[in-house]
């Protein structure tokens, strides 16, 4: 139970395997309030430093659709994070109850694209969009996002190639260049396939990739296309809207949405057609897409060559050979790049990729490599 001064608990609410979630009611005010705390009595450096992350950056956030935090409070030896209670439930909870429609869904999405369009403004990637991180309430159908403890303050970031079941973010949503395995860099466009994967879910019941071993779905999600089911369960879902949710599900970032206001468009052009006649007729998507920012695509240009002879010599491998490749160039050149461009067959083949670093500051210490 909830022993936290100042605050007296009515209710548990969620039971997560690192997280507990109660509604309480704040003593001085009387204010109904969610208090959420780690699981773990004892919090490692890292789980303390993603509590208190989640609260720097939400509290001074101001937009309708971002849940802001009350207080960050000490609690045991780790911290109790107190948030406001508005009558929300998750999203996941509230389309499983209730009767799911299009325009609902329009609403919905038109609210996130908004949302994700003022975290882009502020340079935040939340890194983990997923329904039971949107909260929505009953009546007014107002959305919020809640759970910033992953998210970057970063405009840019580099995912380090870890084990998929330590990854940061829920590894259903994870965008492809999340996984590590992608050869480039993480940026807001990471949440639009997320948002993407949210969308697929709502409309058809069910996850684009459906499976229980971790390394099959990182694979899927790097290589795997998407494809709609041919009867869904939830919803008659039209074909302009399958367009919109394929293309913020691309697996480069440079082929899907550029900017949430160029998706929104296509949202709210979908609505006024779904109302004014019940169908949605062709149009171009993105054709208001425009992208903020000066971005460089991550592609390789002019390594095509090399790249396939390192996957050729990889796929001899898996055939049963014992090869030894060794890359060689100048410092800068794009050597870790075309190396890099090999987790894709790797992870399909349940390989095993291992790096190291020669640090050019201790060539006088022996086998510091």
């Amino acid at each position: 139970m909830l022993n936290l001064t100042n605050y007296q608990q009515t209710n548990q609410i969620y039971l997560g395997t690192r997280t507990l979630v109660y509604k309480a009611v704040r003593e001085s005010d009387r204010q109904p309030v969610i208090v959420k705390v780690l699981r773990n009595p004892h919090p490692n450096f890292n789980e303390l430093l993603q509590w208190r992350n989640q609260y720097t950056i939400t509290r001074y956030l101001e937009h309708s659709a971002i849940v802001r935090p009350l207080a960050l409070e000490y609690y045991g030896h780790g911290y109790a994070l107190v948030m406001p209670d508005d009558g929300g439930l998750s999203l996941s909870e509230y389309w499983q109850t209730s009767d799911p429609n299009l325009v609902d869904f329009f609403t919905i999405a038109i609210q996130l694209t908004e949302a994700l369009h003022y975290l882009s403004k502020q340079r935040i990637i939340h890194k983990d969009i997923k329904p039971a991180n949107i909260l929505i309430h009953p009546q007014t159908k107002q959305i919020k996002l809640i759970d910033f403890s992953i998210s970057s303050l970063l405009p840019k970031e580099q995912q380090q190639l870890i084990n998929p079941n330590i990854l940061e973010g829920t590894l259903a949503y994870i965008s492809p260049e999340q996984t590590g395995r992608m050869n480039r860099g993480i940026d807001y466009r990471t949440d639009f396939y997320s948002l993407g994967v949210t969308f697929f879910e709502l409309l058809t019941g069910k996850l684009p990739f459906e499976t229980n071993d971790s390394m099959e779905l990182v694979h899927s999600h790097i290589a795997q296309a998407v494809e709609f089911p041919a009867s869904s369960e939830q919803l008659e879902i039209p074909a302009m809207l399958k367009k919109v949710v394929l293309k913020l599900m691309a697996k480069n970032a440079e082929e899907r949405y550029q900017s949430a206001l160029g998706l929104k468009h296509d949202i709210e052009r979908c609505l006024e057609q779904w109302k004014a006649t019940g169908e949605i007729t062709q149009f171009e998507v993105g054709e208001r897409d425009v992208c903020e920012r000066f971005i460089i695509p991550e592609k390789l240009y002019g390594r095509e060559k090399e790249v396939q002879t390192l996957l050729n010599s990889f796929e001899r491998v898996v055939g049963g050979a014992r090869e030894l490749m060794l890359v060689a160039g100048f410092s800068g050149i794009g050597k870790t790049a075309v190396v890099n461009e090999v987790h894709k067959p790797i992870v399909k083949q349940r390989g095993y990729f291992i790096k190291g670093k020669f640090d050019q500051f201790n060539r006088n210490i022996p086998f510091s490599a």
